[in-house]
């Protein structure tokens, strides 16, 4: 959407009719769950004036996210949102899944800069996750 300007319910059905679990330019997509895609691109899309300063304030100084590329602004506005919004799926799954999209796209440092925002946002929205074994018993 922010690269082409098309509309959410146009981008949603695009992907829902050609892309999830097709095959395109000989690469096999994965199937998804419909309802948990739209959930995931529509959130962002709701949540985003909320997500975006989030994610500004773990980039590096002197760095905007209207900076970032247009992709990994993407995968990072994703992961945020589930990360704040999707509490049945485990932090750590989350980032580990952003981590292996950043590096189908990236061969760079851009994975290491999902790893890392996405890492220290799911620290401050859920700390019980983190927390290490065992703490708090006694």
């Amino acid at each position: 959407m922010d690269m082409t300007g098309i509309d959410l319910n146009e981008v949603i059905a695009e992907f829902e009719v050609h892309r999830l679990g097709k095959e395109i330019e000989g690469c096999q997509y994965a199937d998804a769950e419909a309802a948990f895609f739209r959930d995931l691109v529509k959130g962002v899309v709701r949540e985003q004036l909320k997500i975006d300063p989030l994610i500004d304030k773990q980039l590096a100084e002197g760095w905007r996210l209207t900076r970032v590329d247009s992709i990994l602004r993407a995968i990072l506005r994703a992961g945020a949102y589930e990360i704040l919004k999707r509490n049945d799926v485990p932090a750590r799954v989350i980032i580990s899944e952003y981590v292996d999209i950043a590096h189908a796209f990236f061969a760079d440092e851009e994975p290491k800069v999902v790893n890392g925002i996405l890492d220290k946002l799911g620290h401050r929205a859920r700390p019980n996750e983190f927390a290490p074994e065992g703490a708090g018993d006694g």
